[in-house]
């Protein structure tokens, strides 16, 4: 049996539905870890815009101290790979030293 999850009238995808008690409580984990990581990506991409519209240097600097830090915890996680947070960071610094001048 595949049980049907949707969002308002779209189909996200199929879920096919488990009989063993093991896998029932995975499921669950997973759909608990899906929820959660997708709020710490939703802060991360928050907190990189606030660097990237920070007005002056002193705050774009603060905002990057707090950015930097969420990527870290994030890849420290797994919610990230390492490289992606390494990656973002580097972009996130440029644009950070842009608004400096």
């Amino acid at each position: 049996m595949v049980a049907q999850r949707s969002r308002g009238d779209r189909l996200l995808h199929s879920v096919a539905v488990a009989n063993i008690k093991s896998q029932i409580k995975r499921n669950r984990q997973n759909e608990a870890d899906r929820v959660q990581n997708k709020a710490v990506r939703t802060a991360l991409r928050t907190s990189a815009k606030r660097v990237r519209s920070a007005a002056d240097g002193e705050e774009a600097q603060t905002m990057l101290r707090e950015a930097t830090r969420a990527l870290d915890k994030a890849a420290s996680k797994g919610v990230l790979h390492k490289r992606t947070a390494a990656r973002r960071k580097s972009r996130l610094a440029r644009a950070a030293a842009g608004s400096e001048s």
